[in-house]
């Protein structure tokens, strides 16, 4: 009797050594650095987020944990003529090199690619105060302008506030110095930068690449970004699910940093590293919002992606705005398969680094074969078992839309 091979199952795809692998882990958020003390904390039932609700009333953040910077950026004079969201990056950047097993290899680091989401630098605020002060008795604005250009503004500050600085800076430190892109655009450029290095790597362009953000929230400017059109919570903290209808716009903002290493499955193989994961489909979208099309944006991205079937957990960047996360709640609301967790909750919202963020926490779970337990029980639902896949999302507080299907290696 003749045997009968049986078809591939379309949405289980044949090993390919082209398979894009998460083989390193670096974060920072104010839960602290590193994937053990992320874990460790986020696995802890009933854990509460750390909180600043003083330094920048009426709005709350998540600040960052001390930090001895010395331990992935050497040199003070590179750290000095860093700002803060570049050392945070830099120093995320290195904690996942060392995680692969990168750090320190000339070889490895000069083949490798980096695809980095950053927004623009911190301004002076000392400066941008003088010149508003002056503004108020002089005519000659223009003038004024120019004056304070030449003698107050520093190129070195200039040059700290160009996004791809944030790329300089870890080739300069750590040594990577193969091909550099630079994504800008708040979650957008997460989604995009993580995308990008996915498809370079399936496509044999890229054999392992740095990838991640930062985002330094401790800042007055960097709030007033949000402020601007009205996105930032107000009052006392809630958890994620529960802003709406509160005063502000829903988006309560954290300090930190995440960054990936991803592999070819035999590039990975054959340097003998553990794989935590591997990165399947990365779809991102943007939906005309005005015109009311984010919940079906949202539900097309979640049939490309070619979900498996049963329950599965759900790693959720939502940021509390108002309109994006009630749409993104009623999507997910509507499969009873999915158990979301919405880690903003705990971390604040990190802007570039909420994507990658939330495919490392997605990589953790199933690496650890376990789940996280709820982060708001007053919206979210336990889930049990061990993941053999996990969902991550990231729905622009304003713009964009994206989510990935991380599987078991």
């Amino acid at each position: 009797m003749r045997k009968i091979k049986k078809p591939p199952d379309p949405q289980q795809p044949p090993m390919s050594s082209h398979d894009v692998v998460i083989t390193g882990i670096g974060l920072v958020s104010s839960l602290g650095e590193g994937p053990d003390a992320h874990w460790q904390k986020l696995t802890q039932p009933g854990f509460q987020p750390v909180l600043d609700a003083a330094r920048f009333a009426p709005y709350t953040i998540h600040p960052l944990p001390e930090i001895d910077w010395n331990l992935q950026i050497a040199k003070r004079g590179d750290q000095r003529q860093m700002e803060t969201w570049q050392r945070l990056g830099t120093y995320a950047a290195g904690l996942a090199l060392d995680d692969a097993g990168i750090k320190g290899d000339d070889e490895l680091c000069a083949t490798m690619d980096m695809v980095v989401a950053a927004g623009g630098g911190e301004r002076d605020e000392a400066v941008d105060a003088t010149i508003l002060a002056a503004s108020e008795s002089r005519n000659d604005r223009d003038v004024l302008l120019n004056e304070k250009l030449t003698t107050e503004l520093r190129p070195t500050l200039f040059l700290a506030q160009l996004s791809n600085l944030l790329a300089g800076n870890i080739s300069i430190v750590h040594k990577v110095t193969g091909s550099s892109r630079t994504f800008m655009g708040e979650e957008g450029a997460g989604v995009s930068a993580v995308e990008t290095a996915t498809a370079r790597i399936r496509s044999g362009q890229s054999t392992h690449v740095l990838v991640g953000g930062a985002f330094q929230t401790e800042h007055s400017d960097m709030l007033l970004g949000y402020e601007l059109a009205g996105y930032l919570h107000r009052g006392r903290w809630k958890p994620v699910w529960q802003r709406q209808g509160s005063e502000g716009g829903g988006v309560v903002t954290g300090s930190g940093g995440a960054f990936l290493v991803l592999e070819q499955r035999e590039h990975a193989r054959n340097r003998g590293r553990k794989i935590y994961a591997e990165l399947g489909p990365v779809i991102s979208g943007r939906a005309r919002r005005r015109q009311g099309e984010l919940n079906s944006e949202i539900a097309a991205l979640l049939k490309q992606a070619h979900l498996p079937d049963g329950e599965l957990l759900t790693i959720s960047a939502a940021s509390g705005a108002h309109a994006a996360t009630a749409a993104e709640k009623a999507v997910l609301d509507a499969n009873p398969a999915l158990a979301v967790r919405a880690f903003s909750t705990l971390t604040g919202h990190m802007k570039e680094a909420q994507f990658p963020f939330a495919v490392a926490l997605a990589a953790l779970a199933v690496d650890r074969k376990a789940g996280y337990p709820v982060f708001d029980a007053t919206a979210e639902r336990p889930f049990e078992g061990a993941p053999n896949s996990v969902l991550a999302t990231a729905i622009g507080y304003h713009q964009f839309e994206g989510l990935g299907l991380i599987k078991a290696a």
